[in-house]
């Protein structure tokens, strides 16, 4: 369907601001700002389309972000070096207005693994673009950045849903040991250096039960964006045992006759429907293992999922993990976002990986 892949390229630069933030939706009211962690993936997927200069554009959007807020990430930091409480507003935020200033309305902000994502696509982005090092203001919010997160990555934080502030999550380890190792990629090291590692150790040791990884610390059932700890994160290859095992997990609790991928079993925002984005991951991930035929089939799907002019949606309520909910988050809130630009960049990465492979 190429028709559709152009479409999925034109509707991120279409909401793409001058500001270079990527709108997440522009349907869906609670969405109109940019998150790190949706912005790096969508980065990332125009830096595979050849557009180069729409990702440079993010990724300097988030430097300027990071960087006015130098004080308050360093008084962060301090605060838990000395082992101090840390209040709402220390923490960089999980997303901005498009102008890169705060929101006004109440949201659980507290969320590290965009942050995490965000250094890992800047890694990525660097070899793309050819440049040879991070521009000066890129490397001073990237290094303040990976310093941050070497300080809090302990600390428990809202998961990648935007739920579950109370714990740690696997998921989120990942993203912050895949985004310093980008940066030790590049050369570049400090004090924070040593975190992956410490990661690493812990989740092996903390966030894994009967033989898989587990959504969170203390909660042993599974959660499809654990496909990330090896797509693309690498904290474990997408072949270990680990892994492989994990997936079988999804594939027997999070999907139903052959469609998408639910996020976890308990999922009640609007119904717990299929998640185009985690299918397309999903497929992503069976390209990593050789399995091109699967990688194919959800292919297919995440294609079939688009409406009349293209966009897709950020689920789709055709099986539902708690059917009730469907019609209060409509009242609530409205109807289900589309496009969502971040399902939108898992459908071109996933359409890269399966051409890398065939």
């Amino acid at each position: 369907m190429t028709d559709l892949y152009r479409y999925s390229i034109q509707v991120i630069l279409t909401h793409q601001s001058d500001t270079g933030a990527y709108l997440a939706s522009p349907s869906f009211p609670d969405y109109r700002y940019c998150w790190f962690r949706d912005g790096a993936y969508i980065a990332y997927a125009m830096d595979l389309a050849g557009q180069v200069e729409s990702a440079r554009r993010f990724h300097a959007w988030c430097s300027r972000v990071v960087n006015h807020r130098r004080d308050g990430v360093e008084q962060a930091i301090e605060k838990a070096r000395r082992g101090e409480r840390l209040d709402e507003g220390d923490y960089l935020h999980t997303r901005y207005t498009l102008d890169g200033e705060d929101g006004e309305d109440d949201w659980p902000n507290f969320q590290l693994d965009g942050l995490g994502t965000w250094l890992w696509a800047l890694a990525e982005h660097i070899r793309f673009s050819g440049l040879d090092a991070l521009p000066a203001g890129w490397q001073e919010a990237a290094l303040l950045v990976a310093r941050y997160l070497a300080a809090l990555w302990t600390h428990p934080c809202y998961d990648c849903w935007e739920e579950f502030g109370d714990r740690v999550h696997p998921y989120t380890l990942a993203a912050i040991y895949g985004g310093l190792r980008g940066l030790m990629s590049l050369g570049l090291e400090g004090t924070w250096s040593e975190a992956p590692e410490k990661i690493r150790a812990y989740l092996l040791a903390h966030g894994v039960a009967d033989g898989r990884l587990v959504k969170s610390i203390g909660n042993p059932v599974v959660d499809a964006s654990l496909l990330g700890v090896a797509t693309p994160y690498r904290l474990v290859e997408p072949t270990d045992p680990l892994m492989r095992a994990t997936v079988e997990r999804i594939e027997e609790d999070l999907r139903r006759d052959g469609g998408g991928v639910h996020r976890y079993a308990a999922d009640t925002y609007y119904g717990g429907g299929e998640w185009v984005l985690l299918t397309a991951w999903l497929g992503w991930y069976y390209t990593e293992v050789g399995e091109v035929e699967r990688a194919a089939e959800l292919l297919a799907w995440v294609e079939a999922q688009a409406d009349e002019q293209g966009n897709l949606p950020e689920q789709v309520p055709r099986t539902l993990t708690s059917p009730p909910h469907l019609e209060m988050w409509r009242r609530q809130r409205g109807e289900i976002a589309q496009p969502l630009l971040w399902s939108h960049a898992k459908y071109i990465i996933l359409r890269h990986a399966l051409k890398a492979r065939v």
